[in-house]
């Protein structure tokens, strides 16, 4: 028996020898079921590491299911031909840059039609800020400071209501019975001044020193103007608070403006980082199911006696692992998605959390042109709403300053009024049947004036802090679009250097799983490699995420957003 056995082994040999080597991992045996039906809400998650196999036919992967692989992919599918070995990486074309990425499309639809669109399209970024414009609570929270500006403006026309006026007054007890009633209307004017007109009548036995309160029996009709003739000219109160609030309005939309562009900028932070985490689950996806693949083979050779059991035990620790960590990167997608949705929301405005099958992939970041950065510059310091907000409170100033130098002025005003009584007489004499007009001026000034001079100190203190905080705000904006073009040039230097690491992460790897099936490295060497390509692919994952958040800055540093 023993010599048979060495005659069966010596034949298992020379066999061995005259025939292609043995695989270590069979892809048909693969211990992972058949993948399923596409469900409209979920999506496969492809690879961010090496796709292919020797055994899989051109444009199918390892569950066969037809891949979606795209020129924007973190690596290029593996190539099995006789010089993939001696493949170098190669450095994408940088191209020009675009507008900031997300900048609203007029032509595009509704935010009802997105919400209507097949649950497996995957979720554009101008989808999700349009649904910052059109359904964000916070938008339409500061929509309504328009209303609120438009008030103000409302409250402070109301001084120049025409007003009506009247009374009655009675002396039923006494000697002297009288009855007096009168009514009034009055109209301020914009230019100063007031027109005035009324009737009174006034019957009765009335002391002699009170007789310019009787009247014919018809009544007195009687109008006339108030005009000022130094203070209160130019400006006054009343026309002081109007044209502060006519300011008001129109500073109401920067300051909408830049509420706008702060929640487009959560919001563009919040879809990148929940695309980001889409690509991170597709790796832990991938790299899970390299090593499920292994299982059967790994299994079958222990069971032959070529390999010894621990090698499959340290393969299950590594499936265990990598379960782990997809169930985590898992756990950061859905919450990603959450996160998104407080942007996200339908017609209605409830929040709408998009499934994994909705997931796009990084597009291709654009190189940055720095010559455009000093038109930028220009544009950002003439489109920024907190420079048109402090434009506008220089204007409010003004007007304040004004108003407190019209109070330094004497207070002259000129008065004429004209009075004709109707009816029957009330005395013989008829005195009180003639055309009567009045002419008046009336004269007060503070002497020391100390209350107008104080405002007019205090605003012009007012007035230099603003045009402080102007040149301040013109150079952070400067400073501010220098340092998104610096980050910018940055994150797109880091994506092609993070995406050069991961093909040579990849590549590497690839050739140490090739080893392993020849049996010239073993399982430990196969999974450290494994993991520096699934962390130089997570790197390439931050290093895009990087890039497309600085765009997200860029946008919001040019103020691209403007008022809905």
């Amino acid at each position: 028996m023993r010599r048979v056995a060495i005659v069966l082994m010596i034949a298992t040999v020379v066999g061995c020898s005259s025939s292609p080597p043995r695989r270590h991992v069979a892809q048909q045996q693969s211990v992972r079921p058949a993948a399923a039906p596409a469900d409209p809400g979920t999506v496969r998650l492809t690879s961010a590491i090496d796709l292919t196999e020797d055994s899989l036919p051109p444009g199918e992967d390892s569950t066969g299911v037809e891949s979606d692989a795209d020129p924007n992919e973190l690596i290029a599918p593996d190539s099995t031909s006789a010089d993939a070995d001696s493949r170098e990486p190669a450095m994408p074309e940088p191209e020009s840059l675009p507008p900031p990425v997300g900048t609203p499309d007029p032509e595009a639809g509704s935010l009802a039609e997105a919400a209507k669109s097949d649950p497996n399209e995957t979720l554009a970024f101008d989808e999700v800020i349009d649904s910052v414009y059109r359904a964000y609570p916070l938008v339409a929270a500061a929509i309504q400071q328009r209303g609120i500006a438009a008030g103000d403006r409302l409250a402070a026309q109301g001084n120049f209501d025409l007003g009506l006026n009247a009374s009655t007054e009675n002396g039923t007890v006494g000697f002297y019975q009288t009855h007096r009633n009168r009514v009034g209307l009055s109209q301020p004017l914009y230019q100063g001044g007031e027109v005035f007109a009324g009737y009174r009548i006034g019957r009765g036995f009335f002391e002699p020193w009170y007789k310019e309160r009787e009247t014919n029996d018809g009544g007195e009709f009687r109008a006339g103007f108030a005009a000022p003739l130094a203070r209160n000219r130019q400006i006054d109160p009343r026309r002081a608070e109007l044209w502060r609030a006519n300011v008001g309005v129109q500073a109401a939309n920067p300051e909408i403006q830049a509420e706008v562009i702060a929640y487009v900028r959560q919001a563009g932070y919040a879809y990148w980082q929940w695309v980001a985490a889409g690509e991170k689950a597709r790796i832990t996806d991938r790299i899970l199911e390299l090593a499920e693949d292994r299982t059967e083979g790994i299994r079958r050779q222990v069971e032959e006696g070529l390999v010894d059991p621990p090698v499959l035990t340290d393969n299950l620790r590594l499936i265990a692992e990598r379960q782990a960590a997809r169930a985590d990167a898992q756990r950061r997608l859905r919450q990603a998605a959450i996160e998104l949705s407080l942007y996200y929301r339908t017609p209605e405005g409830d929040p709408l959390i998009p499934g994994p099958g909705r997931l796009p992939r990084f597009p291709e970041p654009p190189a940055v042109q720095e010559e455009r950065m000093n038109d930028d510059v220009i544009e950002a310091i003439r489109q920024r709403p907190e420079i048109a907000v402090l434009t506008f409170i220089q204007q409010q100033l003004q007007i304040d300053l004004a108003q407190a130098g019209n109070e330094s002025r004497p207070n002259l005003d000129a008065v004429v009024s004209a009075a004709q009584d109707v009816g029957d007489p009330a005395t013989p004499l008829n005195d009180k049947g003639q055309f009567e007009l009045d002419a008046a001026l009336f004269f007060d000034v503070p002497v020391q004036r100390r209350r107008a001079r104080g405002k007019i100190l205090a605003t012009q203190a007012r007035i230099s802090q603003v045009n402080s905080r102007r040149r301040l705000v013109e150079n952070q904006i400067v400073a501010e679009v220098q340092a998104v073009y610096a980050g910018l040039e940055a994150a797109f230097e880091r994506v092609h250097l993070t995406r050069q690491a991961l093909e040579y992460a990849e590549d590497l790897a690839r050739r140490e799983r090739r080893n392993y099936e020849l049996g010239s490295t073993d399982l430990l060497t196969v999974a450290l490699r494994e993991q520096f390509a699934v962390e130089a692919a997570e790197k390439a994952v931050d290093a895009l995420l990087l890039y497309f958040l600085a765009q997200v800055d860029y946008r919001a540093a040019l103020a691209a957003d403007q008022v809905p």
